[in-house]
């Protein structure tokens, strides 16, 4: 039995490495998974040239239609010209930027769009994706960017991103329409995000369990399979053949 106990260790060993590293036979080679899931998060206020949020002479009705603007502004972000500008700079592979607008009470589902479908595979590909959460802030024009990405490096860039080609794209709109600078909406970042990795030291959780649950399943099978085989040699040894 202990042959198959190896044997059974062996197999687990082989699952532990292959769930954490795609093996190739030909050549042998060894690619690491993406396992990691980082995230990053920054805040942006939307304002204009004479800041409504300081000056004391504007009335709340000055700051809700801001806020409103803030909620059309996050919808720009998730969809169009500016989403595609956004995983460009993020070096993002194409159409994998997966982007939730800001929902509301008004509409508290978000907007089915290339850039927010879902698919089966997401719950297995969930550490390995580029994901952009706007979420607007129900009291105050803010909104808060959360980006989820396979590093902390791509998650800052991710988050960064966003407001830099939201910003291009308004400047853009603006030069469009002769708008002048003092009727411009002014994006305020309150500080650069900072990406960091949520789930530390996956790998090894990972490497450790598919061996676990590998060679737990071996040993057990070669257990039933010993049984089993005792039990018929004490069944032909009861009722030995007749001649």
């Amino acid at each position: 039995m202990w042959p198959w106990v190896l044997a059974s260790a062996g197999l687990a060993l082989v699952m532990a490495v292959w769930s954490v590293a795609q093996i190739g036979l030909i050549p042998p080679r060894l690619t690491p998974r993406s396992l990691e899931m980082a995230s990053a998060t920054t805040h942006v206020i939307v304002d204009t040239p004479r800041s409504s949020i300081l000056d004391l002479r504007q009335d709340t009705y000055s700051l809700e239609a801001l806020r409103q603007r803030t909620i059309v502004l996050g919808n720009v972000m998730a969809e169009g010209q500016v989403r595609q500008a956004i995983e460009d700079r993020g070096d993002v592979p194409a159409g994998e930027l997966q982007v939730t607008p800001p929902l509301t009470p008004e509409q508290p589902r978000a907007v089915a769009g290339s850039g927010s479908q879902k698919h089966t595979t997401d719950i297995v590909e969930s550490t390995d994706q580029y994901r952009l959460s706007i979420q607007a802030n129900p009291t105050v024009p803010m909104m808060d960017i959360y980006a989820q990405a396979p590093s902390a490096e791509a998650a800052e860039k991710l988050a960064n991103g966003a407001v830099t080609e939201l910003r291009s794209y308004l400047a853009s709109l603006a030069l469009q329409e002769n708008t002048p600078d003092a009727d411009q909406i002014r994006l305020v970042q309150l500080g650069r995000a900072h990406g960091e990795v949520i789930n530390g030291g996956i790998e090894a959780q990972v490497a450790a369990l598919a061996f676990l649950i590998t060679f737990s399943i071996g040993c057990a099978t070669v257990i039933f399979f010993a049984r089993l085989r005792e039990g018929w040699r004490s069944e032909l040894s009861d009722h030995p053949a007749r001649g």
